[in-house]
């Protein structure tokens, strides 16, 4: 057994590998890390969405929440919870809250179809959230392709 360690060895060696094994070939494209970027990126655009919604509610301008119709005022506290929990899991990268993300991006989308007035941003937000879901959805499986390469 050779207990001796030369400089040489530590500075060839990775101590830390994270998200690979030390197998990634050179030059290859890194989806996993732009997943997670992605991922991050619309954590904290929900996250601010998150907080709007919360400053109808705490700081509400010409109606407080109880004089708004109940539809909406249910709508304004639901997405005030869901979307800042939504950020959260996406800023961690965890598989639930891509699927948190998922479920409350599908909510608006059918606020937006279904109860035209209730949601602002109209027709606009909704390009925006299907834009968002098809390029989440297109990382997933490139980061899944490479997952798999290895």
């Amino acid at each position: 057994m050779n207990l001796r360690h030369s400089a040489e060895d530590e500075t060839n060696s990775e101590v830390i590998h994270l998200g690979s094994d030390g197998l990634s070939r050179s030059g290859a494209t890194r989806w996993g890390f732009y997943l997670v970027v992605f991922m991050r990126i619309v954590g904290v655009l929900w996250l601010a969405q998150g907080l709007l919604q919360w400053q109808a509610i705490l700081a509400p301008g010409d109606f407080p929440l109880d004089a708004l119709p109940r539809l909406e005022a249910v709508a304004i506290v639901f997405f005030a919870v869901i979307n800042l929990v939504a950020a959260v899991g996406l800023w961690l990268a965890a598989p639930w809250g891509g699927v948190l993300w998922l479920f409350a991006a599908a909510a608006q989308m059918f606020m937006t179809v279904f109860l035209p007035g209730l949601q602002p941003g109209g027709r606009l937000l909704l390009a925006f959230d299907v834009t968002l879901i098809v390029a989440y959805f297109v990382l997933t499986w490139y980061a899944a392709q490479e997952r798999d390469a290895l």
